[in-house]
C-alpha cells in the first residue's frame, strides 16, 4: 500500500482533525472532506508545515451526490485508510426536536455513511487491500436513547451494518478491514451542535484517534477506547433492556439539565 492516501470525513475539526494529524505522522498523503474550506485549508497548511501532503474537498455529505463526487475524486488514487467520520446528534424530547435537523441527521450518520462504505469497499477489494474505520459511538452499543432518540438509532445502524459486513469480508478471505469506533465522550465541538453537556469526563480526540489506529492495524472489528465505556457497556448486556434504557434516559436528562 505504497503512496496509498488516508482520507478522513468530517476532517475540520475534532476526532476528524485528530486522524488526520495522527495519520501523517504515518507518512500518509490526506484527503481532507469537511464544509467547512476555511477550517480544512488551515488543517492543510499546518500538515504542509509538517512536509504532509494534503488535498481539501469541500463536501456537504448530507447530498448523496457529494458522496459520489467525492469518490469521482478518488477514482486515480490509492486508498490506504478511509475514515468515514462525518456526522452530529442533537439531544432533546422526540416531540419538539427539530425534524429537519433530524433528517438531516439521518443524511450524514446513515446515508452518507452507508454509501461511501459500500463505494470504498468496493474499490479497495479492487486494490487488494485497504482500511475503512466507520466513526460510530458507545450509543451504537446501547438499546436506545431517550432525549437523544434519532441519534442513537442512526448510531445502532451504523454498528449493526459495520459487524455484518465485517463478517462477510471475513467469510471470503478478504485483505480488506472493516470496523468501528465507539468511543463515549469526547471533548469536541459535538457538545454544542448537540446541544449537550456530558455527564462524563470526556477523552481527548488525539487519544481517542491514536487508540484508534493502533487497534484498526490489529483488526479489532468493535473499539471501545476507554475502560469505563467497556464497563458500562458490558454491565449494560447484564440488565433488562427496559432497566438499561431508562438509565440512559436519565443520563441524558442529566445534559439538559432537567431530572
Amino acid at each position: 500500500m505504497k503512496h496509498s492516501y488516508a482520507v478522513i470525513t468530517g476532517a475540520s475539526s475534532g476526532i476528524g482533525a485528530a486522524f488526520a494529524r495522527c495519520l501523517a505522522r504515518e507518512g500518509y498523503p490526506l484527503v481532507l472532506v469537511a464544509r467547512r474550506r476555511e477550517r480544512l485549508e488551515q488543517l492543510a497548511q499546518e500538515l504542509k508545515q509538517a512536509g504532509v501532503e494534503s488535498v481539501v474537498f469541500v463536501a456537504d455529505l448530507s447530498q448523496k451526490e457529494e458522496c459520489y463526487r467525492l469518490m469521482e475524486e478518488l477514482s486515480s488514487k490509492t486508498l490506504g485508510v478511509f475514515i468515514n467520520d462525518a456526522g452530529f446528534g442533537d439531544c432533546g424530547c422526540f416531540l419538539e426536536t427539530d425534524v429537519e435537523k433530524e433528517l438531516e441527521m439521518i443524511d450524514v450518520n446513515v446515508k452518507a455513511m452507508h454509501l461511501l462504505s459500500k463505494l470504498v469497499l468496493r474499490k479497495m477489494e479492487k486494490q487488494n487491500g485497504g482500511y475503512l474505520l466507520n466513526v460510530v459511538s458507545s450509543a451504537g452499543l446501547i438499546p436506545a436513547g431517550p432525549y437523544m432518540a434519532t441519534y442513537y438509532a442512526t448510531k445502532s445502524y451504523m454498528l449493526s451494518l459495520t459487524r455484518a459486513v465485517a463478517q462477510e469480508l471475513k467469510e471470503r478471505k478478504s485483505s480488506v478491514y472493516i470496523g468501528a469506533l465507539c468511543p463515549g465522550p469526547v471533548d469536541t465541538e459535538f457538545n454544542s451542535v448537540a446541544n449537550v453537556e456530558f455527564a462524563l469526563h470526556g477523552i481527548t480526540p488525539e487519544y481517542c484517534a491514536e487508540y484508534a489506529v493502533r487497534q484498526m492495524r490489529k483488526r479489532r472489528v468493535l473499539i471501545v477506547p476507554t475502560m469505563t465505556m467497556k464497563a458500562a457497556t458490558t454491565f449494560g448486556r447484564l440488565i433488562p433492556q427496559s432497566l438499561y434504557i431508562r438509565l440512559t434516559g436519565h443520563q441524558q436528562k442529566k445534559k439538559l439539565g432537567t431530572k
